[in-house]
């Protein structure tokens, strides 16, 4: 069965003049490193095969790289082009919130240093531009960016991860902010609607885990698949999951979002696998997973009496530009062998 939502998808390759937000990434990483002087830099820049590059983690702790707090204005600026060259309008109001809530949380806990909306930190590593690889990284709590770049127009969003504490907040004057209202809803959407259609499997357990599965590991393996099968859903159920993977994809410009979205239809829609754990009414703890043959997105909201989301998307094989720099060292290889 085809569906509208699929015919958006490009059916021919993507190519490296469609894909301009590689381009602007070179430059704006070029740009933020052209502001630093040297101590500043020596923070900042990486070799390509640091062991930093793979270091994911969205909880609070000491991390390398350039905090926002260190910067100039200028240089922040700077750093904000890197965030506007990767990200779509919603993937960058959903950042700016995040850091909202760390304020938020220094305030409402008396942690101020702690909880600082100015610790989250710009990672250049390798030359931008270098046809061998190079990629860049903006962490800090409840944000973890990755992006790499290899070759022709090849990149990698993964690890891909935003969180909020609190999931909704409830008092002051940020009342009322859902910064994964939309990852949020749009999972209940399509929960309904199987549940509707008798697809009860979609509830693998009523006990959701307290965190996301693939946590803050560096390379991840897939799970067995858990809930319906898009292969098993009607047409208007299949649409509610890809309005769901596109929450995920669209966190970024749109050539980003739609190669990715090309890359996972191409790997088969059929497999993709929806299941949903813990309750389904409001305020109750849950937890969700998409799972396809190349990528899972998943998200929990356990703790803090249920009001603490984290949301992350993960490729089995391309988190951190593995795949595509595989690839590339096989080709280049390939290219200048034998002679």
């Amino acid at each position: 069965m085809k569906l509208p939502l699929l015919a958006l998808v490009c059916t021919l390759p993507i190519t490296a003049a469609e894909l301009p937000s590689i381009d602007a990434m070179t430059s704006a990483a070029e740009g933020f490193l052209g502001t630093l002087d040297a101590a500043k830099r020596e923070k900042a820049a990486f070799a390509f095969d640091s062991d930093q590059r793979e270091n994911f983690r969205f909880t609070p702790q000491t991390r390398t790289g350039l905090p926002l707090g260190d910067m100039s204005d200028a240089q922040r600026a700077a750093a904000m082009k890197l965030l506007e060259a990767a990200l779509s309008e919603k993937g960058k109001l959903k950042v700016e919130q995040i850091r909202t809530l760390e304020a938020f949380l220094g305030v409402k806990e008396n942690r101020p240093d702690y909880r600082n909306p100015q610790n989250y930190f710009v990672s250049i590593f390798g030359k931008p531009g270098d046809e061998k690889g190079w990629g860049w990284k903006f962490e800090g709590h409840h944000v973890s960016l990755n992006y790499t770049m290899a070759g022709e127009g090849k990149f990698s969003v993964t690890p891909s991860f935003y969180g909020a504490n609190p999931g909704e907040v409830r008092e002051g004057e940020h009342k009322g902010l859902r910064v994964l209202k939309e990852e949020d809803e749009l999972a209940k959407k399509l929960l309904a609607l199987l549940l509707e259609g008798e697809k009860k499997a979609v509830l693998f357990t009523t006990l959701p885990p307290a965190e996301i599965i693939t946590a803050e590991s560096r390379k991840v393996t897939a799970t067995e698949p858990v809930g319906v099968a898009a292969a098993d859903m009607n047409g208007a159920q299949k649409k509610a999951l890809f309005e769901l993977i596109s929450a995920y994809t669209g966190r970024h410009r749109s050539d980003l979002a739609e190669a990715d979205m090309e890359k996972i239809v191409a790997a088969g829609v059929d497999k993709i696998h929806f299941g949903w754990a813990g309750g389904t009414k409001r305020g109750e703890a849950w937890y969700y997973r998409v799972q396809g043959p190349t990528f899972i997105m998943e998200a929990a909201n356990t703790q803090n009496d249920a009001n603490h989301v984290h949301a992350a998307w993960r490729d089995f094989d391309g988190d951190f530009g593995r795949d595509i720099l595989a690839e590339h060292y096989q080709q280049h290889e390939k290219d200048h062998g034998d002679h």
